[in-house]
C-alpha cells in the first residue's frame, strides 16, 4: 500500500509554530497541503507528528481536513515514519515535508506511476543537477521509500543525522540501496537562487505573497508557472538568495 506521509511538528528554533501561522485565505500550509495531496486519488494522507503538546494543533488539523494522524518521536524521525507506516500498514511512503506549499501535483503524480511501475527500488527521488531534490531549497517535489528500506538504515546506522533526516543515509549509499532518478526540469537549473521551502520569518513572508499572488489564479500551479511569475517579479531572487546564503544544507 502507497500512502503520503507527511512530516509536520510544532516545534521550530527558527519559526515557531508555522504550520500553525495563517498562510492563504485564513488557512495554515498543514490545511492547504492536505487539500492538495487530497488531489491524488486513491492514495492516503497521513500526518506524522510528534508526540510534544506543541504538536496537539497538528493533530486537531489532520483529523479535520480528513487526514490520518500518527504521533511519535520528536527526534527520531526515521523511527517515527517506521511506526507510522507500520501502525496504518503501509510499505511504500511517499514522503512530504510539510514546509513546502508548492510542491508540485504533476511531479507527485510522476513519482506514484515510477514508483508503482518499479515496485523493486527502494527509493525513488528527483535529480536536481546532481542532487537529491531534497537536499536543494526549492521546495517543488517529494521523495519515495520503502517501509523495508527505512528499518535496514535503523538496522545499520544509530547515527543522529539518520535518524532525524530520513532518506539521508539512502541515498548518501547508493551501492547498499536500489535507487532510481527521475530528472527534473532542465529549466530550474538556470533558477539556482529559487528557494520555497519555508524554514523563516523571511521565507514565510515572501512565499505567502507569492503564493496569493499566484494561486489565486491556479491553487494547483506547475514549476514552469512558478518560475514565470519569479522571472516576472525578480526581486523576489534577491531576498531568496540571502535566505539561501543564510540557511545552506
Amino acid at each position: 500500500m502507497i500512502s503520503f506521509i507527511v512530516q509536520a511538528r510544532g516545534g521550530s528554533t527558527r519559526l515557531p509554530n508555522k504550520m500553525q501561522l495563517p498562510f492563504y485565505e485564513g488557512k495554515n500550509m498543514l490545511e492547504l497541503l492536505i487539500a492538495k495531496l487530497r488531489q491524488v486519488e486513491g492514495v492516503d494522507v497521513i500526518i506524522a507528528t510528534s508526540v510534544n503538546p506543541d504538536c496537539d494543533a497538528i493533530e486537531q488539523t489532520a483529523l479535520a481536513c480528513g487526514a490520518k494522524c500518527f504521533r511519535g518521536s520528536e527526534n527520531d524521525v526515521l523511527q517515527r515514519f517506521i511506526d507510522a507506516a507500520e501502525h496504518f500498514g503501509v510499505d511504500q511512503i511517499i514522503r512530504v515535508c510539510a514546509d513546502n506549499p508548492f510542491l508540485e501535483l504533476d511531479s507527485i503524480r510522476r513519482l506514484i506511476t515510477k514508483a508503482t511501475a518499479q515496485d523493486e527500488a527502494d527509493y525513488i527521488s528527483f535529480n536536481i543537477g546532481g542532487h537529491p531534490s531534497i537536499k536543494t531549497h526549492y521546495g517543488f517535489w517529494t521523495e519515495y521509500v520503502t517501509l523495508d528500506a527505512l528499518k535496514r538504515v535503523r538496522e545499520i546506522s544509530d547515527d543522529k543525522l539518520s535518524h532525524e533526516h530520513v532518506t539521508i543515509y539512502i541515498y548518501s549509499n547508493p551501492e547498499r540501496f536500489r535507487i532510481q532518478w527521475i530528472d527534473g526540469p532542465a529549466s530550474i537549473l538556470s533558477h539556482p537562487d529559487i528557494r520555497l521551502t519555508i524554514d523563516t520569518l523571511e521565507d514565510f513572508q515572501s512565499a505567502q505573497q507569492i503564493y496569493a499572488d499566484i494561486c489565486g489564479k491556479n491553487p494547483y500551479p506547475t514549476i514552469d508557472e512558478v518560475v514565470a511569475y519569479l522571472d516576472n517579479h525578480r526581486a523576489y531572487y534577491r531576498s531568496m538568495r540571502q535566505q539561501i546564503d543564510n540557511n545552506s544544507k
